[in-house]
Order: structure tokens, then C-alpha cells, then sequence
């Protein structure tokens, strides 16, 4: 893979890189990439990586090669503590200073925490915080890239956080950020991380989606309540900010018919067209009471200003938007508490091929790489190498795959109840030591309500502690039982003796009515199931096998609860050859008495 990567930077060329795990693939592109002495930036899609890329993977490499080179971490501004955000609470009160939809969610003693850490950082990075602050409390010292207003025009740019950062990351050789912020930067042609010659997207498989999110936006009453809130200590004039706070709840209201649907402009009914309008209307009049803010007042009123300028711009770009959708644009609403519409693109071919093929070498590479994943990004109208480079484990005598083909099938009445019984029964011979992957919330609380006075183990469930804590107290105590969602399948890693089964509940084939995958079909066609639901459940449930054998000491038993893997004639065979090659069986008792033998040559 380092030959790859080498040749394909050297020829500037493209690969696509299937690495399994173990491969080290993060060194496997880091070497040749450093080596090149090309700037590069390197995009993640979890936390997890993105640190071990910084913590440990190039602090080693700056260690051990005989090259010199700098390396940075960026983030999203929305990560970096707002200094002018800082010093308008400051100045004007904790409360009058606030400008977050719901005040009653900020947390007083928190912000008190913030305000004091602020003053010695070097980097203002949330995730340097000695405390886990909440959400809106967070919100309430930050920005997001609608509402700052750029260094140049606010009183604090030149000590800003996230310009410091940006300024780090422009004089660093290699430059790691999360995928979301890449795709912002492509979308954007690049006014985020300057030029860079060679880029390297690790956990590739969510590429299309992370870019026609970020070609997107979101439409909810909040950022009209927010603008509300930030121009409320600026503008005497209550008939606005009485308007604003009104349409902001009727658009809410106006929203809600439409939840969980995929919806075009022109079905947009008279309400949500009169409540979208008049929206648009008050965020004019805020631009021009704004306007009208004098050039020479105090520093808190011009950051202000500038913010909710910049905040009611893109408020009435997005609305327009909105009225007017081109056909490769899809909308949905999404959200039960805060009903938000939704514009994201359907095709994201041509931006990737324009903005990042078309212009630098670029490395695709993850354990599970669909193999339509080309086309659709736009590679394929540019030259590019594929390799498949497995992974040194030996998964044949590590592992075994259970396939459940005695199961009713998923749609049955009874499917539920079995699902329950050999969850039980896997968990009673495995000793505890189980991860439970579920398609659903539902499911997953189901099944909780099932297990939780029959097993003799600690059951963790998502959704009762945060993500990590759950981990660690799932590596913790070695013989406790972990129940989860989606966001488990992927960038979790628990090696050791803490996982020796892993249950999929059903294969996780993506909802019918997902409103952005339903526009893609829709342009694909008859051949939809093949092109966009097979290569995602196919990857999905790779990924969530791939949660099994973390090390070569790993050992244990992947279990699919649903028969199709068995029985299906005509996609079986596309999702077992995704999946690491265990042994595979359609035994219980087998699955059952090597998860024993696992247990007592543990114990």
C-alpha cells in the first residue's frame, strides 16, 4: 500500500486503498505522503482517528524519519471558544450577552468554567475543556460558519481561535481534519485550506454522503429565534424582534406536516410558502435595521452587528434556495422537537470531480470500500489504481460467522421474540463479552426490556451514558453486554477480552422511505437496489462484523440474526464476500460451543 501511495503521488494519479484492519494503513499513506514533501491534507470521518493521527501516528513519525516536516490539526470554527462571543458576555451581562435559542440550557457554572479556561489556552479547542459542557452552553460562547462574520470584520479576528488554527494549518505540511470540514472546503473551492497538493481521505465509504450534506444547509425556526437573540442588545426595535420570534414558531408549526418526508418546492403547501416568505421578509428588515448601526460604536455592538449580518445574509441565500430548488437538489424535513428542512445534493459526481480529482493526487482508502464507490464520486472520468490489500489477521481460525438461517424471516410476527432467544443464548455462552448491533432504536430498546432481568450481566445500553463512557465501561467489565445503534457499527475499537461476540440483528439495508438515498434511485432507476441499497448494507454490515477482531489475539463469533444471509439467491453472496473471511456455519451449537471454548480459555 506505501508503494501505491508513493506511485500514485508520484504520477499524480488517484487509489483507492482497501485496507483491512491491522493493515496500519494511517502509516501505510502518512510515509510516502511526508516522504513527497507535497503539502497534504488528510481528512477523517471519527474523532478517534483524527486523534491517533495527531497523538500518536505523526508524533512517531516526526520522531523516526529523517525528514523534517509540521503537522496541524483543524477543526470547524464551531469547535474553537468565540473570543468576541467571550467579551460581550462580558460586557453586557450573562444573560443580556447570550444569544442561543433556549438560554434556560446554558448552564451558568459551566459558562463561569469556560470564561476561566479561556483566559489560558493556547488553542481554544473544546476538546482541550476540563469539563464536558452541554450543547446550548457550548452554543452560546461559539460560532458557526453562518453566523461569524470573518476575521476582518470582527473586533477579535486578530485574536481568534479558529484563525489561529487556520493559520497553523496553512504553514503545516501535513494538515488533519475531519471529512465534514473537507468536503465544506471542496464545496467551497478551497477557502478554507488554501492550496494543498496531495489529499488523503481515510474512511472513504462516507465521502458521498459527508459532501452532499455539506453542499446543503438547514432551514428551522432556531436560526430565526438566534438572529432574534443576537440583535436583541443592538436594535431597539421590539415589533422585529416580536416578528422574528413569531415566525419562528410558525415556521416550526408550518414544518411539521412534512416530517420525515421528502418534499420538493413546488409541493411546499400555502402555509410553509407564506411562513418561508415572510421569513425572508424579516431577515431583510434585520439587514437593514443593521445597516444603520453606526461604524464608530463600542466593540461588543460591531461584533454583533457583524455576526447577525452575516447570519441573515445566509439566512436569505438558503431561502431562496429553498423557493427555488434545481433538480439535483432533494428536501426533507427532519427532527421531532425542532423540525428542520433539509436541501442537500443528489449528486455529488462533479463537484468531486472538479474540485478534487481535477486537482491534486488523491487517496481514497477504508476496511470497506463499495466497489461502485468510483463512479459515483466522479473517479472514474480520472486515471486511479485500486488495490485490496486484506489484513494480516488470520480470521479463518480467529473467527466464525454465524449465519441465523433457522430464523423467521425479519418481516414475520415472530422474527422479535427469536431475535430475543438467541441474543439470550449467545450472551449466556459467550460469558457476557457482547456487543449487540441493531438496525433500530426500537429494536435496540426492545430487546433491552427483553434482557435486563434475565441476563446475569451489566447491561449497557446507548443512549444512558456518552458514547466513550459506555466503551470504557464496556472494556472495563469484562463481562457486560453492550446494546447499540448505527453509530456503533462504525469507529468503535475494543480489542481484548472485553468483545468476543459481536450480533447483528438484521442486515442493515437502508430505510425505503431515507428521503436523499430515495432521490438517488430515482435517478438511477431500475438498477437502484444494485447501485445504492446492496454496496450500503454490504459496507454497513462489513463495518459492523469489522467491530469483532481488533488484534491479532482476538478471537470470537460474528452473529447475523436475519436468514436472507442464507437464504437470498441473488445478493448473499455480494454481502459475504464484504465480510472478513471467517469461517461461516448455520449452527447454533457451533457458534455456541466455540464462544464456550473462547470463554473458559479465558477464564
Amino acid at each position: 500500500m506505501t508503494a501505491a501511495v508513493a506511485d500514485a503521488i508520484s504520477n499524480s494519479t488517484h487509489l483507492i486503498a482497501s485496507a483491512g484492519t491491522g493493515t496500519g494503513k494511517s502509516l501505510a499513506y502518512l510515509v510516502p505522503a511526508i516522504l513527497s514533501g507535497k503539502r497534504t491534507v488528510i481528512a477523517t470521518a471519527t474523532k478517534a482517528l483524527q486523534d491517533q493521527l495527531a497523538n500518536k501516528d505523526l508524533p512517531f513519525l516526526e520522531d523516526h524519519l529523517d525528514v523534517l516536516f509540521e503537522y496541524a490539526v483543524l477543526k470547524g470554527r464551531g469547535n474553537y471558544v468565540c473570543r468576541q462571543r467571550l467579551f460581550e458576555l462580558d460586557a453586557e451581562g450573562e444573560q443580556l450577552g447570550l444569544d442561543v435559542d433556549d438560554s434556560a440550557g446554558v448552564d451558568a457554572d459551566d459558562l463561569d468554567a469556560i470564561v476561566a479556561w479561556s483566559k489560558t489556552t493556547g488553542t481554544g479547542d473544546r476538546a482541550e475543556l476540563p469539563m464536558e459542557p452541554s450543547g446550548r452552553t457550548w452554543a452560546a460562547v461559539s460560532v458557526g460558519p453562518t453566523d461569524c462574520p470573518g476575521q476582518n470584520k470582527c473586533p477579535m479576528g486578530g485574536t481568534c481561535f479558529a484563525e489561529m488554527a487556520r493559520e497553523r494549518s496553512r504553514e503545516a505540511d501535513v494538515v488533519v481534519v475531519n471529512t465534514h470540514l473537507y468536503a465544506i472546503d471542496l464545496v467551497a473551492e478551497g477557502v478554507i485550506l488554501g492550496e494543498h497538493e496531495v489529499a488523503i481521505i481515510d474512511e472513504a465509504h462516507q465521502i458521498e454522503d459527508i459532501v452532499a450534506n455539506a453542499s446543503g444547509f438547514e432551514l428551522t425556526g432556531g436560526r430565526l429565534r438566534n438572529l432574534a437573540n443576537t440583535i436583541k442588545a443592538i436594535i431597539a426595535d421590539d415589533n422585529l424582534l416580536t416578528d422574528l420570534h413569531d415566525i419562528a414558531d410558525q415556521l416550526s408549526l408550518d414544518l411539521e406536516p412534512y416530517l420525515g418526508k421528502r418534499v420538493d418546492d413546488h409541493e411546499f403547501d400555502d402555509d410553509l410558502l407564506r411562513s418561508l416568505n415572510r421569513a425572508r421578509d424579516r431577515a431583510n428588515r434585520a439587514l437593514e435595521a443593521l445597516r444603520k448601526i453606526p461604524k464608530e460604536s463600542s466593540p461588543e455592538v460591531i461584533g454583533r452587528k457583524e455576526r447577525a449580518t452575516n447570519a441573515a445574509t445566509h439566512l436569505v441565500v438558503d431561502i431562496d434556495i429553498a423557493l427555488d430548488m434545481t433538480t439535483d437538489q432533494v428536501a426533507w424535513v427532519d427532527g421531532q422537537r425542532n423540525p428542520a428542512l433539509k436541501v442537500a445534493s443528489i449528486d455529488v459526481s462533479d463537484v468531486l470531480s472538479e474540485n478534487l480529482f481535477g486537482q491534486r493526487p488523491t487517496i481514497l482508502t477504508s476496511a470497506t470500500i463499495p466497489p461502485n464507490l468510483p463512479g459515483r464520486l466522479g473517479m472514474d472520468e480520472h486515471p486511479h489504481d485500486s488495490i485490496d490489500v486484506g489484513s494480516p489477521f488470520d480470521f479463518e481460525n480467529a473467527g466464525l460467522l454465524y449465519c441465523a438461517a433457522h430464523m423467521p424471516d425479519p418481516r414475520s410476527d415472530d422474527y422479535r421474540d427469536a431475535v430475543h432467544n438467541e441474543i439470550e443464548a449467545l450472551v449466556m455462552a459467550a460469558g457476557g463479552r457482547t456487543m449487540a448491533l441493531f438496525t433500530s432504536y426500537r429494536s435496540m430498546n426492545l430487546a433491552k426490556d427483553y434482557l435486563l432481568d434475565r441476563l446475569p450481566y451489566q447491561l449497557l445500553v446507548q443512549g444512558d451514558s456518552p458514547k466513550q463512557v459506555l466503551v470504557d465501561n464496556f472494556m472495563d467489565d469484562e463481562e457486560s453486554v453492550l446494546l447499540a445503534t448505527m453509530s456503533f457499527w462504525q469507529g468503535v475499537d475494543i480489542p481484548g477480552r472485553s468483545l468476543s461476540c459481536v450480533i447483528i440483528d438484521r442486515l442493515p439495508f437502508p430505510r425505503p422511505d431515507d428521503p436523499l438515498l430515495g432521490a438517488r434511485r430515482d435517478l438511477v432507476g431500475s438498477a437502484a437496489f444494485r447501485e445504492i441499497d446492496l454496496p450500503r448494507a454490504s459496507m454497513l454490515l462489513a463495518q459492523g462484523a469489522g467491530r469483532l477482531i481488533r488484534s491479532q489475539d482476538d478471537r470470537g463469533v460474528v452473529a447475523v440474526l436475519d436468514s436472507r444471509l442464507s437464504t437470498s439467491k441473488s445478493y448473499r453472496w455480494d454481502l459475504i464476500k464484504a465480510l472478513p473471511p471467517l469461517k461461516r456455519t448455520k449452527s447454533r451449537d457451533d457458534a455456541i460451543d466455540f464462544l464456550k471454548e473462547i470463554r473458559d480459555a479465558e477464564s
